[in-house]
């Protein structure tokens, strides 16, 4: 079985993908660990690799690669990534989604940022994906059409959040 989980940073998606994995045993790949290991392959701050990937096409294509053949070869597998639910053939398309405030209010304590810092970053990051992903791919960050179930994260613990894709699983 092979299922992706996309949302925006500190929505959870690590966090769900973490848990979901644990519960079913099965392993997961994140297309964000992915881009921050080519933002230090660069020498590069992950602001400073975002934009840079917008001038870069292959950037992008890079990282949909990596996760696309890693899925290509496994059985069984949770791809967490923006875009992963567009370039792997998955059996469950989930899209994970919270207020800004509450994700930045996660980043920051995860990142140890100021909340001010991680809203600016945030909103910077979010502009910059959006025009590459528009750019590149045609892809509308914010059409929610192509996948399965969109949740609400800020109502959920990540117990709960895995308990509903398991149900969810039950009936597709």
């Amino acid at each position: 079985m092979i299922i992706t989980i996309g949302g925006l940073a500190g929505s959870g998606t690590t966090t769900a993908a973490d848990v979901l994995s644990k519960k079913i045993d099965i392993p997961f790949i994140s297309a964000g660990s992915i881009f921050r290991d080519m933002a230090k392959e660069k020498e590069m701050s992950l602001i400073e690799f975002s934009k840079y990937a917008e001038d870069n096409t292959a950037i992008d294509i890079e990282l949909d690669k990596r996760q696309s053949e890693i899925a290509k070869n496994s059985e069984n597998l949770i791809v967490e990534g923006r875009l992963s639910a567009y370039f792997v053939e998955a059996d469950l398309r989930i899209w994970l989604l919270a207020p800004l405030d509450i994700r930045a209010q996660r980043v920051s304590n995860r990142e140890s940022k100021s909340l001010e810092v991680v809203i600016e970053e945030t909103i910077i990051r979010e502009e910059s994906e959006a025009l590459r992903y528009l750019d590149i791919h045609n892809i509308d960050i914010n059409n929610f059409d192509i996948y399965d179930l969109v949740l609400n994260t800020n109502r959920f613990n990540p117990d709960s959040i895995a308990e509903i894709i398991l149900t969810t699983l039950k009936v597709i």
